[in-house]
């Protein structure tokens, strides 16, 4: 057990007994109880496995490569529609948890073989198409392209999804100079 583990359950204002009843079930796993982004992760030789997540209409257990388990039961959704790898359990009462008790223990162990065999998402290869608006960013500055180009691809993903998802040229380019300072400080998307 992880003392970060503990004063962050303790402080949660809310899901605390779900938290619990989730940490309880992965205690019982080889898995290692860190805290990451103020979050309970869970690794495997140093892998992340789990992280638990408190939202305000439900808490989560998100399998960082949920895509790879089989989910017969479709039980598990994406966090978001662009999501490739991650996938979760959403619960709103220690009821639910204790009902699929079962079922979190197989989908647990499930992931942690697919870690010990290495397995990996097999991620979109092609990549987003580049707003023509982005595009012109990177000919008027040179520093500003090299700056993106030194981010992560994920980092890189969010953007250029954010910036694409605007249906007009003003707010796309609105929104690169929005986050301009961010992308120059290396910063992504959800970094703040």
């Amino acid at each position: 057990m992880n003392p970060q583990v503990d004063a962050f359950i303790t402080a949660a204002r809310q899901w605390r007994p779900e938290f619990t009843a989730l940490r309880e079930l992965l205690l019982k796993t080889p898995l290692i109880e860190e805290l990451k982004w103020r979050q309970p992760c869970y690794t495997f030789e140093g892998s992340n496995v789990i992280i638990l997540q408190g939202f305000k209409a439900c808490c989560a257990m998100m399998f960082t490569k949920g895509a790879l388990l089989k989910d017969a039961k479709g039980l598990l959704h994406k966090p978001g529609e662009n999501t490739q790898a991650a996938r979760r359990f959403e619960f709103t009462s220690v009821a639910e948890i204790a009902k699929l008790k079962t079922t979190i223990s197989a989908y647990l162990k499930e992931a942690i073989e697919i870690e010990k065999a290495g397995l990996e998402v097999e991620f979109k290869k092609e990549p987003e198409p580049v707003p023509e608006e982005l595009r012109a960013k990177f000919d008027a500055s040179p520093v500003f392209q090299r700056a993106f180009d030194a981010l992560t691809p994920g980092r890189q993903r969010a953007y250029i999804l954010h910036f694409s998802s605007a249906k007009q040229s003003s707010t796309r380019t609105a929104r690169i100079e929005k986050c301009t300072p961010d992308i120059l400080k290396g910063r992504g998307l959800n970094d703040r």
